[in-house]
């Protein structure tokens, strides 16, 4: 089920209501019900995926806890991992590899006999694994007591708020929220709705407009180049942040309006003057999991330098491939692995530079070289996230520079081609407006929050200010447009 469809317009309120309406000791049945229901709006066979991982991993969880040894630990842990990772290869990465063996049997002279798997990929597949995969990981190190109520580590699994694309919640922060009674509180259901009225405008106002112009540069590549390339990979920029953050807004929202706090996911990212500090505004939730499950245990930063850098790669490498099982994937996560090495080992260097060419003296100025640069870096890598092919984003990354030289052409007239990306000049108005005012907003929060804002204004300036943005929705918004990007994940 959609955050942006009409049957979950009908579902919300409606469990939301009944979870109010009942007795505490029967909520968390109702909430397993529905999260049950909305997943099975995807592919109701797949729930029986989630079934036996969340089976695997409710026993293993028991068994750590109970182990005398750490031995046995251990392989109670091993055991949950094989089971959860073992889903992901299969549903995720078996036919990825089995193409890279039938090219590398072709190039050695060989044939590949082994049979492709025809299934669809588990919408979210990736979220609710690495969820899974946390709670066995913090009973393991003692810093969770397994849960021993079936039905609510079944609901910490399954919660559909954030079931499908995050945030990817740690069991210490979601757990006992759903043994507390949470009552009607109005401030806070109102703050709930009006992040969920956000992460929708984001969603359907921003994001699906640009896609217009995105998916008909990016379907077709060859038929662009040089200003309409570089466009079509900035609107994406705006759209894969807008798209995913939308979702998350909707997940956090919606949830608080029954009273459960899910972490937050992203922090204006754009604004980031590094890209260390771009990662840590980007999918919190994810890039924290990486850190706290494989960076650490890999030694982080407190080896030698040079194992330091590798432990970088290696964790953006598997984020790469957590993205996606394509060689497009691991190029993007490579990419940003070289930026944050070649980012720590330069840092001495620029900075220098920067004070020597007086920069440092114009601290306005270098912020903003320092937000264009990052923005840079990161809509580059964003090409290979978003190209269907490795031979697409190489063509799109060089013609994207070779062929500026066709701004020239502008003159002539053929803004519908170049500018407008084969849409229209409303639907590029939209967009780019669109993105401009959530900018605005993004900056105005350094000050004070918009919900915080609004809740100075009077009520008739309030309900003013939701009836417009009512409207712009409406008017503005594509609805219908299709799935958010991150459900493939």
């Amino acid at each position: 089920m959609l955050f942006n469809s009409f049957e979950f317009l009908l579902f919300f309120p409606v469990v939301t209501l009944l979870y109010f309406l009942l007795p505490h000791r029967y909520r968390w049945m109702l909430l397993l019900a529905a999260s049950c229901v909305f997943y099975m709006f995807f592919k109701a066979v797949y729930i029986l995926i989630l079934f036996f991982t969340i089976v695997v991993d409710y026993a293993a969880g028991i068994c750590i806890e109970d182990s005398k040894t750490p031995e046995r630990k251990k392989v109670f842990l091993l055991a949950s991992l094989v089971a959860n990772i073992g889903v992901l290869a299969v549903f995720k990465y078996f036919n990825f590899l089995n193409d890279n063996i039938t090219s590398l049997s072709q190039w050695l002279g060989y044939e590949n006999h082994i049979p492709y798997l025809h299934i669809l990929l588990p919408i979210g597949l990736s979220f609710h694994t690495f969820q899974a995969m946390s709670y066995t990981f913090e009973v393991y190190r003692g810093h969770q007591q397994a849960e021993r109520h079936f039905g609510i580590y079944a609901l910490y699994v399954m919660f559909y708020p954030q079931l499908v694309a995050g945030p990817i919640e740690r069991p210490q922060n979601i757990l006992h929220q759903f043994y507390e009674k949470h009552y009607v509180d109005y401030h806070r259901i109102v703050s709930g709705l009006q992040l969920m009225a956000w992460g929708l405008f984001k969603k359907v106002v921003v994001a699906d407009n640009l896609a217009l112009m995105v998916d008909n540069v990016y379907n077709k590549p060859t038929a662009y180049t040089g200003i309409s390339l570089v466009l079509a990979t900035c609107f994406f920029a705006f759209q894969v942040f807008c798209d995913f953050s939308g979702y998350s807004d909707m997940a956090i929202g919606s949830a608080q309006v029954m009273g459960f706090t899910l972490m937050k996911n992203f922090n204006r990212p754009y604004l980031a003057t590094s890209i260390p500090e771009f990662w840590s505004r980007w999918h919190i939730s994810l890039s924290t999991w990486f850190r706290d499950y494989l960076y650490i245990p890999l030694g982080g930063n407190r080896v030698p330098k040079w194992r330091w850098y590798f432990n970088l790669l290696v964790v953006f490498l598997v984020s790469g491939l957590w993205h996606g099982a394509s060689w497009t994937f691991i190029v993007w996560g490579a990419l940003h692995g070289f930026y944050q090495v070649s980012g720590f080992m330069t840092k001495k260097l620029r900075e220098k530079v920067a004070d020597q060419i007086g920069l440092t003296a114009f601290p306005r100025l270098h912020h903003t070289l320092q937000l264009l640069s990052v923005f840079v870096l990161v809509s580059f890598a964003w090409i290979f996230f978003r190209a269907t092919s490795l031979q697409d984003a190489v063509y799109i990354a060089y013609h994207a520079v070779a062929g500026l030289g066709n701004i020239k052409e502008l003159a002539e007239g053929d803004w519908q081609h170049l500018v407008f990306l084969d849409t229209s000049p409303k639907i590029f108005a939209v967009g780019l407006g669109s993105v401009i005012l959530m900018s605005v907003i993004h900056r105005q929060q350094n000050h004070l929050s918009i919900r915080q804002l609004i809740a100075t204004r009077p009520v008739w300036q309030r309900w003013g200010l939701y009836y417009l943005f009512l409207l712009v929705v409406l008017i503005f918004g594509q609805f219908g447009a299709g799935e958010f990007i991150y459900f493939q994940f």
